[in-house]
């Protein structure tokens, strides 16, 4: 065998590694959530998702204003309710041990939200985004973002609020893939585009 046959053998198993890496990592990535811990009931997850994304649209805008957005601004006419359209990810929730949403108190994530003017195309929307918190002990869920101060930086303000391990998350991690196509396609029609 010279050393091109060698090569092109080696190229060939490299591919087949390759495949069951990723076969292993997409497995256990189904395992666990986010957190590192035993995947929990899926529709558990899928249930916080939905009151989170459903409570930031109904929510006032000023709600989960921050970063110096002023909705406001998007309205038509100053009695005009705009259209918010959210993504969210759920980064973990409190009490971690859980199974039903009624047990859930708080909920730490992320939520990127579009105010959706007619025919405002998504790169010109005004956006709302950021780690948020939601206490969901109370009606209707209160909703606490994460904003920088005078005297306190982002990243400190965050540390402060988040427990570490969602901390962490929310440093690197924002809306799935998934859920930035279905925000981006509840957008477009919202907006009538």
């Amino acid at each position: 065998m010279n050393s091109r046959e060698g090569f092109a053998g080696w190229y060939r198993n490299r591919f087949v590694w390759v495949a069951a890496i990723l076969a292993v990592t997409a497995g256990a990535v189904v395992l666990t959530n986010s957190a590192g811990s035993e995947a929990e009931p899926a529709d558990l997850r899928a249930q916080i998702m939905t009151r989170m994304r459903t409570t930031l649209e109904q929510a006032d805008p000023g709600q989960h204003n921050h970063a110096g957005h002023n909705t406001q601004q998007a309205a038509t006419t100053a009695a005009a309710k705009p259209t918010v359209i959210c993504g969210v990810r759920v980064y973990g929730y409190e009490p971690a041990e859980v199974t039903t949403l009624a047990d859930v108190r708080t909920v730490y994530g992320f939520h990127l939200c579009g105010v959706a003017e007619q025919k405002r195309p998504w790169d010109w929307a005004v956006k709302l985004a950021g780690p948020v918190i939601m206490d969901m002990s109370s009606q209707p869920p209160g909703i606490q973002v994460v904003e920088a101060t005078a005297d306190v930086m982002f990243v400190d303000r965050l540390r402060e609020m988040f427990p570490e391990r969602y901390a962490e998350l929310a440093l690197k991690e924002a809306l799935a893939e998934s859920e930035m196509a279905d925000l981006r396609r509840r957008y477009d029609a919202a907006a009538g585009l």
